[in-house]
Parts: structure tokens; sequence; C-alpha cells
């Protein structure tokens, strides 16, 4: 017979541990990376206002 006793789950629940580790990493890997590509839409959004605007002024600065 094995030297455990027969409601001993100690190695259960390391791998419990290890799972809810995993998956609180996961998460917070997957909120960054949707930070930062919020942040990078953000940029990219007020960039592309500004080059309208410049372009606006340079077309209406034109004398024709």
């Amino acid at each position: 017979m094995t030297d455990h006793r027969w409601d001993d789950d100690g190695e259960f629940r390391d791998a419990v541990q290890v799972a809810e580790r995993a998956t609180r990493f996961g998460w917070a890997a997957i909120a960054g990376a949707a930070g930062v590509l919020g942040c990078l839409l953000i940029a990219m959004a007020v960039t592309c206002v500004v080059a309208f605007i410049a372009c606006l002024y340079v077309v209406m600065a034109m004398d024709f």
C-alpha cells in the first residue's frame, strides 16, 4: 500500500495554486496588451487629426 492517507489532496492543492497563478499571469498579459494597443490607437487617431488640420491649413494658406 501507499504511505498516503486516502483523503490527502495536498498535491492537488499545489496544482490548483500553480494553475491560478498561471491564469492571473495570462489575464495580466491580455490586459497589458489591450492597454498598449488602446494607447497606440489613440496616438494614431491624434496623429491623423493633426495631419488633417496641417493639410487643411496648407490648403487654406495657398494663394489662388
